[in-house]
């Protein structure tokens, strides 16, 4: 069955009633169809821009776009578009550095209260702020993050094992690794290190700077759109927004 497409909420009742038989789904950020993929107006585009590069090149160079850019590295697309009602966010309860603290910190034991401790915050209001500016639970950002960190740990190394990866961003074991990254990214940890090894050169798998981010990105999107094009032409479909 085919994903249903999104647009901005604002648009939603318009399209939907252009194509009464699709079934629009307003209340997210982006959908990754297959071939047809849609966001929900220009920053959600710029997500699900971020979205393709860490499919088809990887978590770390997505992040060293997102930089570049000064975006988040990854908002889920299933994020909501909008919270109703959301309220200001007071001053001095940014999640910015205690965000940068648990993404040093991944590997160690975190439940919603030792965070929220962290935070100086009651556990209800930690959690009520949280949602307010991320959108998503502290714990499902944590799975995210730590998922994240398992990508780049498999895309840059050949011999960590799996359980040496789920120790290292804090998932206790090869079983819940192999579980929350298969629920995530769609796939094994092993066939995700595998395209890796198959597919990305030594110069993908690195940190670079601005300039030779920019070259590596133009070298590997000319080798890879034709490809992708192709591959669309063939199943009868195409890239389209919505």
């Amino acid at each position: 069955m085919a994903s249903a497409p999104t647009t901005h909420w604002r648009v939603a009742p318009e399209l939907a009633g252009r194509f009464p038989t699709v079934d629009v789904d307003a209340s997210v950020l982006y959908v990754d169809g297959g071939q047809i993929l849609t966001s929900a107006g220009f920053a959600a585009g710029l997500d699900l821009c971020l979205h393709l590069i860490r499919g088809d090149f990887g978590a770390a160079l997505a992040a060293d776009v997102a930089r570049i850019a000064v975006m988040p590295p990854e908002r889920a697309g299933g994020r909501a578009q909008f919270i109703a009602h959301a309220l200001p966010v007071p001053d001095g309860i940014s999640l910015e550095p205690l965000l940068h603290w648990l993404e040093q910190n991944l590997q160690a034991p975190h439940t919603v209260a030792s965070i929220a401790q962290r935070a100086g915050l009651s556990e209800r209001t930690f959690s009520r702020h949280f949602r307010e500016q991320m959108g998503t639970t502290p714990l499902q950002w944590l799975n995210h993050a730590r998922v994240r960190r398992a990508q780049q740990l498999l895309e840059t190394t050949t011999t960590l094992s799996a359980e040496s990866i789920a120790a290292a961003v804090g998932l206790g074991s090869a079983s819940t690794l192999r579980e929350r990254f298969q629920r995530i990214v769609t796939a094994s940890p092993r066939d995700y290190r595998r395209s890796f090894r198959a597919d990305a050169g030594p110069s993908s798998l690195r940190r670079v700077d601005p300039h030779e981010l920019e070259i590596e990105l133009t070298r590997q999107r000319d080798s890879n759109v034709s490809e992708r094009r192709r591959h669309r032409h063939a199943s009868g479909l195409r890239l389209g927004s919505i």
